[in-house]
């Protein structure tokens, strides 16, 4: 049998996926507009695009590298805490809100963008992190 603690992590994968694909079919498009010619661009970082893509096309890719960030530390706590034999019950809850939050996060980002609202919910999910990452070092020291 498989922890509960395994289906939030699949869900979020699937949402940094689902958010690679909403970044791909905005971006490429708003590059192609721009004059951003993929086949002769050499040496180029993602922010480079920063001043020559529209900001709601950005703010797609920019949320995809941060699903890139945070949330690494969410897999490998929950791979502890799955290890451990405790990712059910309240672990798991707090490994859904914490996915929960990452996607509000993700579609605040993606298409209003206010800054307040976004760290609040990045604030919501990092304490969701915070808490699983005490339960994983119980789980591990005690």
């Amino acid at each position: 049998m498989h922890s509960e603690i395994l289906k939030p992590m699949v869900a979020l994968i699937a949402w940094t996926l689902a958010m690679l694909l909403w970044m791909l079919v905005t971006r490429l498009p708003a590059m192609q507009a721009s004059g951003i010619d993929l086949g002769t661009l050499v040496g180029a970082k993602a922010a480079d695009a920063d001043g020559r893509l529209p900001p709601k096309v950005q703010w797609i890719a920019h949320n995809h590298n941060h699903l890139m960030e945070q949330p690494t530390i969410f897999y490998a706590v929950c791979t502890v805490i799955a290890l451990t034999g405790t990712g059910d019950g309240m672990n798991a809850w707090i490994a859904w809100a914490y996915v929960v939050l990452r996607i509000a996060h993700s579609v605040w980002q993606a298409t209003i963008n206010k800054v307040s609202v976004r760290f609040a919910l990045f604030l919501g999910a990092s304490l969701a992190l915070v808490a699983l990452t005490l339960h994983a070092a119980i789980a591990v020291f005690a």
